[in-house]
């Protein structure tokens, strides 16, 4: 992480703009706290990744959040395509300013360059091959694909510098690291999955209890997650010898289909509840 950082800083005097690409479910835990002091006052755009996978509502009010911090944020599906076609004009308006300032002096302006910054699987290396048109980048559902950089040209229009993802090395905030890791940015061979799944079902009996109730054909929620958790395992079948719940199996296969969309559109955390930045 400290080698990709100072690799980062070098690059970053060649750049006219920085992408930063957050993963709409959880914008701010998906935000690498050091990202505001490597790029300081470089125009940025932030782009809320996965919202096909998010609640259009909540993402919505983080597009106004963002605007509030001054910074353009829009909401995008790397995978789907959606709002990428936005990304050029945003970009292109962001350093109009410069542009026209090299075009004062006689400098024919040349392709803006951009660094997109995230932290892993968030779609980085899905959202180059979507703007290049092309299988570039790899791609992967697990962390950690992206391994190096490399300038990709899109069109005439602008050229990418890709990064591998920086993730901070510990989270002075527990829940930040329980969203990471029930949304795939954690690997999942260091985390427990009945952890997240309590996590998970504490949130969705707050704001989206109908999910649990629908999906997993619940008749109600028992106030303890534990217990819910148990009511699911029961309805799935999913036993060890003696009748008991298979609760590992269960938390696994929770947030399997927490991630896959199984339990519909979500955000895991809302703007209200966050201070500014």
């Amino acid at each position: 992480m400290a080698k990709a950082r100072r690799q980062i800083t070098e690059k970053l005097k060649l750049v006219d703009l920085v992408i930063e690409l957050l993963d709409a479910r959880i914008p701010l835990s998906s935000r690498n706290p050091m990202i505001d002091e490597i790029i300081g006052q470089k125009p940025r755009l932030i782009l809320l990744n996965k919202s096909d996978l998010a609640d259009a509502m909540i993402t919505n009010e983080w597009v106004n959040f963002f605007k509030e911090q001054g910074i353009r944020a829009l909401p995008i599906s790397s995978t789907s395509g959606k709002g990428v076609k936005m990304i050029i004009t945003a970009g292109e308006e962001l350093v109009a300013k410069k542009r026209e300032a090299m075009m004062r002096k006689g400098i024919k302006p040349r392709a803006i360059r951009a660094m997109i910054l995230g932290i892993p699987n968030v779609g980085k290396s899905s959202l180059i091959n979507r703007l290049a048109g092309r299988t570039i980048a790899k791609t992967g559902d697990k962390p950690g694909v992206t391994k190096g950089q490399q300038w990709i040209k899109v069109g005439k229009t602008i050229e990418l510098l890709d990064t591998p993802g920086i993730l901070w090395p510990k989270f002075e905030d527990q829940e930040v690291g329980l969203r990471l890791a029930a949304t795939g940015a954690i690997k999942d061979e260091i985390i427990y999955f009945d952890d997240l799944a309590i996590f998970v079902i504490r949130y969705f009996k707050e704001f989206y209890p109908e999910r649990l109730i629908e999906r997993y054909q619940l008749t109600d929620l028992q106030e303890d997650p534990i217990e819910v958790i148990r009511q699911i395992g029961q309805k799935r079948g999913l036993l060890v010898s003696g009748g008991e719940i298979d609760f590992d199996r269960t938390s696994e296969m929770i947030i399997r289909e927490l991630r896959s969309g199984k339990l519909g559109p979500f955000c895991l955390e809302r703007p209200t509840f966050k201070v500014e930045l």
